[in-house]
């Protein structure tokens, strides 16, 4: 206010001045405001009245319009400075309207380039449109039917080892963590032995809700991302470009119609149509990712959801690291001609690494070259169907998981075997010596899984199981220059306990009995009583098994012993507490791989692992 009054002084002065010739009684001034001012060589005191007059009222008008033009600049800057605030203020309602959106953002296009070598990593140079029709058409979707609506649906063959991995971890959380599902950080403490605080999981999967499931699934999703991802310390999420925004409003009938209209008609048959699409985040949060795949879930039910997923896991893993995992990596991870899902995309799930072998650790073949098997210890286990008919050798470390579940593998397809309570894992003493002394031999085998060791090779397991057979019986095991784990095994079981063996007087390797299950998640033909009319219904099937392990020695010993234990206590073993006869089918094969002679039965049809 102060500087508005002299700026209007000094003009009304001014005008004053210039409309009459004497000067009128100058303005008091300030200390200092015009004292000593020299004009050229003369001071003020030297001028005449005249000029003095002119002076004071050039200076005055000078004072005014500079004192003005102070002022129109502040307000200039107060006024851009309004300007800025009104837009950020602005921005920031704008902002928080799409708070979502933002959250939803699709993410980053990948370079061409990239995503063909993506591409090509998974679907090599001459895949067929049947098999991407298979990976183009598999959501990860729950099926619809009581029964079992706690396993993910499978309608394309090709995917399955994706979906059957991905299913293998849902029941992780679904039996074993469903009071905490709701925290997006589940952490469990362990005990120095690796057993989980709960000591009983829950198979009332027809009471689990959809909400349950679905954060099972979110769960699941995320941990095997960070698995997978560098250091274990973040994860990679794809999705569609452009299409994630849509799915801020509405239900979730709404937001799966919604990408089902998006998706109607696009087609992906080639590196190029891929990356018109894809998009990624990167996520060092597991909260994070978790509430984006939430929130993004209907992509992922989505006929791309399972190529999606995949993909996801790649590239958390990085591209280059993916090749180098491999033995050969000019082989597409989706193998020909039928489009399944290779080893190494299982393995990858399973361990983090997409390594081809389920053995475990390496094998030095010598000069230098190896091949790579299962690093370590997994969360979730893996069976497989080829290891009964002597094709390979599953490790230890899939045999004997964190968790009593299973994926299962044999020459076409991938199912899921699990046990809804942990004592199933729980070893006697004998048992942690046969995993022992397997460890050791599995670990000078270099025969790829063939089952037999060289004879220096042998005298490195006889020291590190510290076994100790007569120098007659290692002799005639040497004979023929390799030793072959079955005979190992047999000499193992006439061994006492006290020298190393596997021998047992006390008749402490007692049976076990416990019931286990297994889930085929592909839609296959099952009696519906119209077997004749129309087409037969199509679902998933989940079927309950008894197990019966009998003990580690043979039906012989069984009987020596039993005669043996008519003592102080005259206990009469019966005869129908021998091994029964068991129902057969190829999944008891698998099952026997990890529990020696099991016998199996259940109710209804045979369970398929094809």
């Amino acid at each position: 206010m102060t500087t508005n009054r002299d700026e209007e002084e000094d003009l009304e002065m001014a005008l004053r001045m210039s409309l009459q010739g004497s000067p009128p009684e100058p303005k008091r001034s300030k200390p200092g405001d015009f004292a000593g001012v020299s004009v050229g060589s003369a001071s003020v005191g030297d001028e005449s009245a005249e000029a003095r007059n002119r002076r004071l009222q050039r200076e005055l008008m000078a004072s005014a319009a500079e004192k003005r033009i102070r002022a129109m600049g502040k307000a200039k800057v107060g006024e851009e400075e309004v300007e800025r605030s009104r837009k950020r203020d602005e921005s920031t309602k704008k902002e928080g309207s799409v708070e979502r959106k933002v959250l939803l953002d699709s993410g980053e296009e990948l370079s061409l380039s990239m995503v063909e070598e993506l591409f090509g990593m998974i679907f090599g140079g001459g895949v067929t449109k049947d098999v991407l029709a298979q990976w183009c058409n598999q959501g990860i979707r729950f099926s619809s039917d009581p029964e079992t609506s706690m396993g993910l649906v499978q309608h394309e063959g090709g995917p399955c080892g994706v979906l059957a991995t991905l299913q293998a971890y849902v029941l992780k959380y679904l039996i074993f963590f469903r009071d905490h599902l709701g925290n997006p950080d589940i952490t469990v403490p362990l005990d120095p032995f690796g057993k989980s605080q709960f000591s009983k999981g829950s198979d009332d999967f027809a009471l689990i809700s959809d909400e349950s499931k679905e954060r099972a699934l979110v769960h699941a999703m995320v941990e095997v991302l960070f698995l997978c991802g560098t250091d274990k310390k973040q994860a990679v999420v794809t999705s569609l470009g452009g299409f994630a925004q849509d799915l801020t409003e509405g239900g979730a009938a709404e937001h799966k119609e919604k990408v089902s209209n998006i998706l109607d008609g696009m087609l992906i048959e080639s590196a190029s149509d891929l990356h018109k699409v894809l998009r990624v985040k990167t996520f060092t949060s597991r909260r994070d990712a978790f509430q984006h795949l939430t929130a993004v879930m209907p992509l992922f039910e989505s006929r791309l959801g399972a190529l999606l997923f995949l993909v996801s896991a790649l590239l958390s893993r990085g591209l280059d690291l993916i090749q180098a995992d491999r033995d050969d990596p000019s082989q597409p991870l989706v193998t020909a001609p039928f489009g399944h899902a290779s080893q190494e995309i299982v393995n990858l799930l399973l361990c983090g690494e997409a390594v081809p072998n389920v053995f475990d650790g390496k094998m030095d073949l010598g000069g230098g070259m190896s091949l790579k098997g299962i690093p370590a210890n997994v969360q979730v286990g893996f069976l497989s169907l080829l290891e009964s008919l002597n094709l390979c050798k599953v490790g230890q470390y899939l045999k004997y998981p964190q968790w009593p579940i299973w994926v299962v593998g044999s020459e076409s397809h991938y199912t899921v075997l699990f046990a809804s309570d942990p004592s199933v894992q729980e070893e006697n003493e004998l048992e942690q010596r046969e995993s022992q002394i397997r460890r050791a031999f599995d670990a000078q085998d270099q025969s790829g899984g063939g089952g037999f060791i060289s004879v220096e090779g042998f005298h490195q397991v006889l020291k590190d199981a510290n076994i100790r057979f007569s120098d007659e019986q290692v002799e005639n095991m040497c004979g023929t220059g390799f030793i072959v784990w079955s005979e190992f095994w047999q000499a193992l079981l006439e061994l006492d306990k006290n020298l190393g063996g596997m021998k047992d007087p006390s008749g402490l390797m007692g049976k076990k009995m416990f019931d286990i299950y297994h889930f085929n998640g592909i839609a296959k033909s099952v009696a519906n009583g119209n077997e004749g009319v129309g087409r037969p219904m199509q679902r998933p099937r989940l079927c309950k098994l008894s197990v019966v392990v009998p003990p580690r020695w043979t039906p012989e010993d069984y009987l020596a012993g039993a005669a043996s234990c008519r003592n102080k206590d005259d206990v009469v073993i019966a005869l129908n507490d021998l091994p029964q006869a068991n129902q057969h089918a190829p999944l008891v094969d698998c099952i026997r791989t990890r529990w020696a002679r099991a016998t199996c039965n259940w109710v209804g049809d045979a369970p398929s692992i094809v």
